[in-house]
């Protein structure tokens, strides 16, 4: 394996995690930075290990301290993750915590408003 290789898996991986993750940025260090959070512990260790795999394949005298091994799992642990992600699930989890959130909150306010009204006698 060469440089070319994990570059070119560098690449794939940032390329999902634009579309399946909607993280804009240049190249896997960045989206890595700006939606790591996304990604499960696992799998941003992974993607770290590929992304400085990435790093010391441009260099030659680094090349041969590359764990390539090490770096074709990262990829695989990646890979495998990001192509489980739909972002429309995503979304429609999202708002329905948001809805679950709205609904508990009025329900509380409720409570509270007719606790109130029967402390003052209006109930």
């Amino acid at each position: 394996m060469t440089g070319v290789p994990i570059q070119q898996m560098a690449d794939r991986v940032a390329g999902l995690m634009e579309e399946r993750l909607r993280v804009r940025g240049q190249g896997l260090a960045e989206k890595l930075r700006k939606g790591g959070r996304l990604l499960p512990r696992r799998v941003r260790t992974a993607a770290e290990v590929l992304q400085t795999g990435a790093v010391m394949a441009q260099n030659p005298k680094m090349w041969a301290q590359v764990d390539q091994a090490a770096v074709a799992q990262a990829y695989d642990t990646c890979v495998r993750h990001l192509g489980g992600v739909d972002h429309k699930d995503r979304r429609k989890g999202a708002l329905i915590g948001v809805l679950g959130s709205i609904a508990f909150s009025v329900l509380v306010v409720a409570v509270l408003l007719g606790a109130v009204l029967y402390w003052r006698g209006f109930i």
